[in-house]
């Protein structure tokens, strides 16, 4: 295993930058942001571009990966994290031309996996939903087949706010709905899991990873606490909004021998990234950069 962090968070440096800082604070892999440029408001820990698909070609992406690997770096995936199922055609159409870039430039770069969501519209339920992606993502997993590359869907149900609810921007987050990927491209789409989202929806964590430890592909290492006074305000109808509160790892609710022993039990021996979500360290890079060095301690003595 290789421990390491999404780039996300460091969104005015350099990739370059990222990994000096990387190397130099015992982490061996990146997961690197690789939305477009664009300029405006962005989602919460979205819209960082380490690498632009857009501009960069096979050439140029091989000399970042020699790059980083001349710090000892690794690349464990390419992160971008739209919503391929939005009911906008048009914002639709755009987010798939942008992640099949990304399919192609970890194609050209060698890197074996481009990590993002499966979507949804919060407006349909997930059987519609479900009966979308059919339609849309045959196209992207085959592209992402020639390409040689695997694509890992988060099991996240990206519902935080309100323009979000009731169902979420993503539906991959269900025992249910894996099940159905898994039939549908088991070999071309795997699973990048995050076991924080388990915890708000009452998901037991051991079953789930037994069932599904053998299509984990990447892993995120995120914590969750979940605030009991707001889940007593607002109730489970609130679908975690109000007290979900995603947390580094080791300052939440994860049990984190649990998780490793799933992994390992399930033969999964690649990269764990910390994804860094937690309000209490950020604001400045210190302060990210704190977060990340406490996960880091709480995480470490679990890979070898």
């Amino acid at each position: 295993m290789q421990l390491g962090f999404l780039t996300a968070p460091f969104p005015e440096a350099s990739l370059p930058d990222v990994a000096d800082w990387a190397q130099a604070n015992d982490f061996q892999s990146l997961e690197v942001a690789c939305w477009p440029v664009s300029k405006g408001p962005a989602r919460r820990y979205a819209g960082t571009t380490h690498i632009d698909a857009a501009s960069t070609d096979k050439a140029k992406g091989r000399d970042i990966v020699a790059g980083l690997a001349e710090r000892d770096v690794s690349i464990s995936g390419l992160g971008y994290y739209p919503n391929p199922l939005h009911p906008d055609q048009s914002h639709r159409e755009t987010v798939i031309d942008h992640l099949k870039q990304v399919i192609t430039l970890a194609g050209n770069m060698g890197v074996p996996v481009v990590n993002t969501f499966c979507g949804g519209d919060a407006s349909l339920n997930v059987d519609q939903n479900w009966e979308n992606a059919e339609k849309v993502w045959p196209a992207i997993v085959a592209h992402a087949r020639d390409a040689g590359v695997r694509l890992a869907f988060e099991n996240c149900p990206m519902i935080f706010s309100h323009d979000e609810w009731p169902g979420g921007h993503n539906i991959a987050y269900s025992p249910q709905i894996w099940r159905r990927i898994i039939e549908a491209w088991d070999g071309d789409v795997g699973m990048n899991f995050d076991p924080s989202h388990l915890i708000w929806q009452m998901i037991d964590q051991g079953r789930f990873m037994r069932e599904f430890g053998p299509h984990i592909v990447h892993a995120h290492a995120k914590d969750l606490m979940i605030d009991h006074d707001g889940l007593y305000e607002r109730g489970i109808m609130s679908a975690g909004m109000g007290w979900q509160v995603p947390r580094l790892p080791g300052l939440g609710d994860v049990n984190w021998g649990d998780f490793f022993a799933g992994l390992y039990r399930a033969g999964y021996d690649g990269p764990v990234i910390i994804e860094h979500e937690d309000r209490d360290f950020e604001g400045t890079d210190e302060l990210v950069k704190r977060g990340f060095l406490l996960a880091r301690d709480i995480l470490r003595p679990y890979i070898k």
